[in-house]
């Protein structure tokens, strides 16, 4: 069974840091694209950014120039280092890998959600 453990979420000043990890562990062949999502109540999930098994990555306008994921292949892992972070940044974060695993083929996972408060 595959599963993703998100560590790293809290509560920062305005125009602080965070860096949020991801792990995925289990019966894993390969891991492709990773990803970041938030929530807010009312309102739907969106990407934050994603980097593929290349590491080619993608942002959503809003964070570009202040978050940068990345992932350790070797570690199964994705992060998201977060920059001038703005109260508009508090949110759920959710960690979205897609994984083939040795039993149950290619899947869409998630992580269990980590909550980032911007606030002073």
């Amino acid at each position: 069974q595959v599963q993703l453990v998100e560590s790293g979420g809290g509560l920062v000043q305005p125009g602080g840091s965070l860096r949020l990890s991801c792990a995925a562990s289990g019966s894993i062949r390969h891991i492709y694209a990773m990803g970041w999502y938030r929530q807010t109540p009312g309102k739907q999930r969106e990407l934050v950014a994603a980097i593929t098994s290349g590491s080619s990555t993608n942002y959503a306008n809003s964070v570009k120039g202040r978050f940068t994921i990345s992932r350790d292949n070797a570690k199964n892992t994705v992060y998201l280092q977060m920059n001038s972070l703005k109260p508009e940044d508090t949110a759920v974060y959710y960690c979205n890998a897609a994984i083939m695993a040795f039993t149950t083929g290619i899947n869409d996972y998630w992580g269990q959600g980590t909550q980032v408060t911007v606030a002073s």
